[in-house]
Formats: C-alpha cells, structure tokens, sequence
C-alpha cells in the first residue's frame, strides 16, 4: 500500500495545460471584443482587415501550433518553450490590426513565468521575465521605427501584469523553498529525539542488569569453592538477568521493527513480546536487586491505580536507573524507594546513604570521575511528562533523587441512580359471584 498522498485535482494538471487554457482563453477575448455583444451599439475593438481572411486564420492556426510546442516543451527546458511562446504571441498579433500585443495575446506567456518562476531557479526565471520585457519593447519600438503608430501605454500595462505575474510566482517558490527547510528541520529534530530515545531506553535496560550480573558473577567467583550451591544460586539469578535484559532488546528492536498497521506479520520477530515494565515491576526490581546484595525498600503511600502507560514506564525507569546507580557507585547496602500517589501528581524518591556525589565513587550524576547519562536521561524522561525533577546529595549525606509527575485527574464516580418504579395500574374490585351488575 502506497504511503504517498493523493495530489489534488488542480495539482494534477501540468503547467503546459493551464499555459494552453490561457491561450485559448485569450484567443475567445479576442474574438468577443470584435464582435457586438448585447447592450453595445458596436464592437468594442475594430477587427482589422486580415482578421477573418484566409491568410488571418491561417496566422491564428501556426501561433496555436507554435503555442502547442511552447507547452509541451515547457517542463524540461523553460527558456526554448518560453522563446517559442513569445513567437506564437507576436504571431497571432499580426492579424489583429493592432498597435500592441494586446493582454490577450500575452496571456499565456503570464501563466507560463508565473510556473517557471514558481518551479524553477532565480535564474531562470529572471531570464524568462526579461525575454518577454525585450519582445514587448520590440515590438513597439519596430513599428515605431517603422513610423507605424505604437501602442506604448497598452504594452507598459502589458509588461506590468507580466511583472506581477513573475513575482506571484516567486513568491510561491520561496514559499516553497521555506516549507521545505522547515520540514527538514522538523525531520532532523524528530530524528535526533528519537536517536535520544533509543539511547535513553538502551541505557535503561542494560545498565541494570549489567550492574546485578556483575554483582552476581562476582559473588559467586568468591565462594564458588566454598559454597557450591550458593554460587551455584548466584549464576542461576547471572542468566535470569541475562535473559530478561535480551527480552528488553528483542521488545526494543520489535517496535523499532513495525513500520505502521500495513506491515506484514510475517516481518516481525515471532517471539511474543511481553508488554513494557510499570509501576507494578516495581517489586520485582526490588527483590532481585536485593538478591544481588543491595536491600532496596519500597514504601507504597496513596491509593493505587492504574496511570498511563508512558506515565508508568518512566516512573520504573527512573527506579531501574536509581537503583542502578545505588548498586555501581553508592558503595552502600540498601537504599529505599518511596512512591507516593497523590490527586493531582505521582511522587517517586530513591534515598540512600552511601557516598554522594562528591565523594569520588563515581556515581552517575554527569560530574564525578565517571560522568555518565542516566540523570540526564531520568531528567529528559520527566520533562517529557511536564514534571518536576531533583537530584542531589542529601543533608544527612548519602543522596537523593525525586521526581514529580503530574497524573490525569480522577472523575468522580457517580452512584447509579435506580430507576423510579412505575405505579401499578389501579384495577376495580371484581363483583362478586351472584351479585346484580
């Protein structure tokens, strides 16, 4: 299925017809000037003597060919069709008796700068614009020379809308040219933006399981001799870790792979694809970082609920990346985690009380020995939702990271009001069994 979109009809047409309709347009001007219409006592432009003799119309005929050419001609190279153009007006004028090419007969060569300046270089259509100057003038300056009389007022008027007619068209094309630079702009941002995102989802999903794989494997190096079944445990949890950072990748990849609702799904991975973490996940990153020798603590506080999607993704995001950073650089054995629901926005803290950020261990803040991207990344995550962010060391030492993020307001529920019963139908007492009626 075809993704480009449907031109409107008047787009459709190319310019050598529109170019084509204005000729004839002007040539049926031509012919009603000549002619008395209703309401006029003569005709409003004197037909001269070759107007309907045969050598006349046989003028007209060779100007509608030259014409004809001009148009075909006029998509691929510009300046021939307009040169041709130019011949067929002066052409068709001879006929006329007139003193200057009238606006009729130049109508055409108007529609024709208006394309090729609206669709073709500065160039080009200077040089379009200054061929059809020079034929105006030397038409009127020949017959001028000649001591014929020259229609000089009618040609400037001419040469005027011809003028306004190239700068119609130059118009459109920086027009389009703006449009053009703008979309590329826009593409550009989109694409970065979503260069980021990845990036931002990679770092997420890796940089803690390499942290828990990395605690594991080196527990179990410690007491793989002395402790069989220990180590034994801490590799089982190494590829549990493993394999749920390659199922974030395959998820990743998969929606990086569907290219909209018409992609086959022969296209896509046949692995069933979980769906993203959420606040709900939250336990569970807790018990297997405790497993990994960091004790994490959760404090639910509010009403739970369910929030959106995106909401809750960046919420265990912002845990996941915290917590890691607790277990890589905090040099502590457990940290806490509070999630607080609240009417009108969701509260996340992740406190610890190892070393800060100015202590040298490195801690992912974008300022120690080893500066890195995930407090950038959390901090793009909740500008994104329109919420507040914090991350510093904490007074009592150890550090702190909060964020704020605003949630949908609750509807209230509102109790089904029962319907009102129908008042039964009064009936009249039967008469009784004997009784007259």
């Amino acid at each position: 299925m075809s993704s480009s979109p449907v031109l409107p009809l008047l787009k459709r047409v190319p310019p050598g017809a529109w170019v084509a309709a204005a000729w004839f347009g002007g040539l049926a001007m031509t012919v009603l000037v000549r002619v008395r219409m209703p309401g006029e006592y003569e005709a409003s432009v004197m037909r001269g003597v070759l107007f309907y003799r045969w050598d006349g119309l046989l003028t007209h005929l060779l100007s509608t060919a030259l014409m004809t050419a001009g148009c075909l001609r006029l998509d691929r190279r510009p300046l021939g069709a307009m040169a041709v153009l130019l011949a067929a007006s002066a052409l068709a004028t001879m006929p006329l008796g007139v003193t200057a090419i009238p606006l009729a007969q130049f109508l055409a060569i108007d529609v024709a700068l208006y394309f090729t300046a609206a669709a073709r270089p500065l160039r080009t259509g200077v040089l379009a614009l200054v061929m059809s100057v020079t034929v105006l003038v030397a038409f009127v300056g020949g017959r001028a020379l000649a001591g014929w009389p020259a229609g000089t007022s009618a040609e400037l008027a001419v040469a005027l809308v011809a003028v306004v007619a190239w700068l119609v068209g130059r118009s459109v094309y920086e027009s389009h040219r703006h449009d053009a630079d703008l979309t590329a702009r826009a593409t550009d941002r989109a694409l970065v933006a979503e260069r980021l995102r990845i990036a931002r989802e990679m770092h997420d999903v890796v940089a803690h399981s390499v942290g828990i794989i990395a605690l594991q494997a080196g527990a179990a190096a410690r007491v793989v001799h002395t402790q069989p079944d220990a180590a034994r445990e801490a590799m089982s949890a190494v590829e549990a870790a493993g394999r749920e950072t390659l199922s974030g990748l395959r998820r990743m990849l998969g929606a990086l792979r569907e290219t909209g609702p018409g992609q086959d799904a022969a296209g896509r991975e046949d692995a069933p694809l979980r769906p993203a973490e959420g606040l709900a996940d939250i336990d569970r990153l807790a018990r297997a970082t405790t497993a990994a020798g960091v004790r994490v603590e959760v404090d639910w506080r509010g009403e739970r609920r369910s929030l959106p999607p995106e909401l809750e993704l960046s919420v265990f995001r912002i845990v996941q990346e915290s917590v890691t950073n607790v277990v890589r650089h905090a040099g502590t054995d457990a940290c806490r985690v509070r999630v607080e629901y609240g009417e009108e926005e969701l509260t996340v803290e992740i406190t610890d009380r190892g070393r800060g950020a100015d202590r040298g261990g490195g801690r992912d803040t974008g300022r120690g020995a080893a500066p890195g991207f995930g407090l950038v990344g959390m901090r793009e995550r909740v500008a994104l939702l329109h919420g507040e962010f914090t991350a510093a060391p904490a007074p009592g030492g150890g550090f702190r990271v909060t964020a704020r993020l605003p949630v949908p307001v609750r509807e209230p529920v509102r109790e089904a009001i029962p319907p009102r019963p129908e008042p039964e139908p009064v009936r009249e007492p039967e008469p009784a069994r004997g009784a007259a009626i």
